[in-house]
């Protein structure tokens, strides 16, 4: 059995979660400026109420996107950090999958479209089938203008994610969005579950090697997102 501690905080909810087995905890707490400084106190307290330390774990996985350009750098770093001291690997897992894992396990659905908000009037979008006990890409994570989602034809198909509050506008009309779930989000929890897979399949990489997916590019930091990876950095 793999015990696997798991950071997201790739959009506005930070969250960690620690599987041990068949069990998960977690921690989560909102606001995206803040992520660099709850992290760690939230893995220190999954660690304290499962009675292990750091060392114990098999891996450490984080959201490494698409998501946030500040948060998912602020994952990587931490986890990165936590692994290189523990002499752990690392499972960077696309916070995309575990969207769409949140949303078969409230709807059972089988073919998922995950769409999170991406700013500056995008999202970044996939689809996803479960096949066989895992998932597979049907359209791998793209990002584009809300209007421009366009998932292939399935029987089925549910979509989620906040993409889908923010700009309601744009895919008012569209067949998948009378039933879409704008409540998820990416979360550790899910990220834990796909660990495990990730894990026994051999995925692990040194944490020298771990790396965020970006699918928007970008030049310049800002003075908040300078300030975020250096405390990451620092507490890491």
């Amino acid at each position: 059995m793999s015990t696997i501690l798991a950071i997201e905080t790739s959009a506005e909810l930070a969250s960690c979660a620690l599987l041990v087995g068949d069990n998960v905890i977690v921690r989560s707490t909102p606001g995206v400026r803040s992520h660099s400084q709850s992290v760690l106190p939230m893995v220190q307290e999954l660690l304290n109420e499962a009675g292990i330390a750091l060392a114990d774990c098999d891996a450490v996985a984080f959201g490494a996107g698409p998501g946030s350009f500040t948060g998912v750098r602020t994952a990587c770093g931490v986890a990165q950090g936590l692994a290189y001291g523990a002499k752990l690997p690392v499972l960077p897992l696309v916070t995309l999958e575990a969207m769409a894992e949140a949303c078969r396990a409230a709807t059972g659905a089988g073919e998922v479209l995950a769409v999170l908000d991406a700013r500056m009037g995008e999202v970044y979008w996939a689809q996803y089938r479960f096949l066989d006990g895992g998932w597979s890409e049907v359209v791998a994570p793209t990002l584009s203008a809300p209007q421009d989602v366009a998932p292939l034809a399935a029987g089925g198909l549910q979509a989620c994610g906040n993409g889908f509050a923010e700009y309601a506008d744009a895919f008012a009309g569209k067949p998948f969005v009378q039933t879409a779930l704008p409540d998820i989000v990416p979360h550790a929890r899910e990220l834990a579950l796909l660990a495990r897979a990730a894990l026994a399949a051999g995925q692990g990489v040194p944490a020298a090697q771990a790396q965020p997916i970006y699918l928007r590019n970008k030049v310049a930091y800002t003075s908040a997102e300078r300030q975020a990876i250096n405390q990451a950095k620092a507490g890491a």
